[in-house]
């Protein structure tokens, strides 16, 4: 039996799920920018009162550990290693890009060929995304790295195989990437019932990060923006 808090803030949708033995027993979100301060602990406290779980209950809690929003992983991981203190509960890291991959390949299922790859894409700055290449076995077949998308962007890979290009970063990208191969799903939130999958399997393995020294996986350094005069 076990009983995983998972946090969800790398990206515009902050979420947060109770997942026991692979079920979701409650779940929160709310896709809108800038407000995963404001509503993670709200959301936490409301999807134990759904579940009918108090936080005594819990065996381990997930968070969604980038890259992603640089304020967004810092919210959700400085929540979740505060919860793992306080109660004395390992934390298990999951890779935003591989969630988002398992959470479309549970959406659509059986609507893949077998060559069919996973585009998950993170909006970083302007035409560049955060994004990685998986099989719809869930395997990672191109490294997670900040991209700069223009016309010949996967273009050997679009020859071989259909790529399916979704998440909040994959809607700028419709209209340079025009192979025949290529199909966008424009209406994917990323969420924390896609930390499900992997959260079980790592907590079945005892595969726990040091909560002391565990950070977020950026990617690229934080670039602070100009104050307006």
């Amino acid at each position: 039996m076990s009983l995983i808090l998972q946090i969800e803030t790398a990206t515009t949708s902050c979420s947060v799920a109770l997942a026991q033995n692979g079920h979701v027993l409650a779940f929160k979100e709310r896709n809108e920018r800038n407000i995963h301060a404001e509503v993670i602990t709200l959301f936490i406290e409301t999807v134990f009162n759904e579940a009918g779980k108090t936080y005594a209950d819990l065996d381990a809690i997930a968070v969604s550990s980038g890259p992603g929003s640089y304020t967004g992983l810092r919210i959700g991981i400085s929540t979740a290693k505060g919860l793992c203190f306080a109660l004395d509960k390992p934390l298990i890291a999951i890779p935003t890009l591989k969630a988002m991959a398992d959470g479309l390949t549970h959406s659509l299922k059986d609507a893949f060929t077998a060559n069919t790859l996973l585009c998950p894409m993170i909006d970083a700055r302007r035409m560049e995304v955060f994004t990685a290449l998986f099989n719809i076995y869930g395997e990672q077949v191109m490294p997670t790295e900040a991209l700069i998308v223009d016309e010949s962007s996967f273009a050997a890979l679009l020859d071989k195989h259909p790529i399916i290009f979704f998440g909040d970063g994959a809607e700028k990208c419709g209209k340079i990437l025009t192979h025949p191969n290529t199909r966008f799903i424009d209406d994917f939130i990323n969420s924390a019932n896609y930390l499900t999958l992997q959260a079980g399997a790592k907590f079945r393995d005892n595969y726990f990060e040091d909560i002391a020294y565990f950070e977020p996986y950026y990617l690229k350094d934080f670039i602070a923006g100009k104050k307006k005069a």
